[in-house]
């Protein structure tokens, strides 16, 4: 699917506009992507969320990437857009979103990767966090009472604008909160993703 879509947007814009999400689920997709001899040449990578924390981390969503697709495959290092966790968060989600702005604006993915938390949250939108709310800017600092930590995270406005949205899910002992998301009636920060011209789409393993 997901060469499929680079092979789409590629064709249509020249470029093909990712964003990656942290966790151990799309890990094994990250590692087949690189040992698909794909071009990533014309793939500009983003991160979703990141935590704040250094990029050499085991913590860290890049360093994640980083060990299994980028340094793999030799991805061109212009190419990826990092989240800077290690600095103060705040101005780490400003800089970001002038990053996302300098190369396009507005900044439109042709596919955003994302997982679900137990909890209901997706990239670091957590439930009842003030992120939920924003909706002036793409990028924001998201503190996170449940971990008493703040974090790196799109916002709705960002999520919405894409043209494809894709939650990778390991759906195992998330069978009732997949239930409640998709009852259509659901406020979890999951639920409420909904790109206005762009698509939703579940790929559920290991359970549900």
């Amino acid at each position: 699917m997901i060469a499929r879509e680079a092979e789409a947007a590629v064709a249509a814009r020249g470029i093909f506009r990712v964003a990656l999400s942290g966790g151990n689920t799309p890990r094994p997709v990250y590692e087949a992507l690189a040992a698909s001899g794909a071009d990533f040449t014309k793939w500009e990578f983003t991160f979703g969320d990141e935590r704040c924390v250094p990029p050499d981390s085991d913590q860290s969503n890049f360093k994640m990437a980083n060990d299994a697709l980028f340094a793999r495959a030799s991805v061109p290092p212009q190419n990826i857009l990092r989240m800077q966790g290690e600095c103060d968060p705040a101005g780490a989600a400003a800089a970001y979103e002038q990053d996302l702005l300098a190369r396009s604006s507005p900044y439109r993915h042709d596919l955003i990767l994302l997982g679900m938390g137990d909890d209901g949250h997706t990239a670091s939108l957590f439930p009842g966090t003030a992120a939920l709310d924003v909706v002036d800017r793409l990028v924001v600092a998201n503190y996170v009472p449940k971990f008493s930590t703040w974090r790196l995270t799109f916002t709705y406005p960002l999520l919405d604008a894409a043209r494809h949205v894709c939650f990778l899910v390991s759906s195992a002992g998330k069978e009732s909160i997949l239930q409640e998301v998709f009852s259509g009636t659901s406020g979890l920060p999951s639920a409420k993703v909904a790109p206005s011209g762009g698509r939703v789409t579940w790929l559920l393993g290991g359970g549900a």
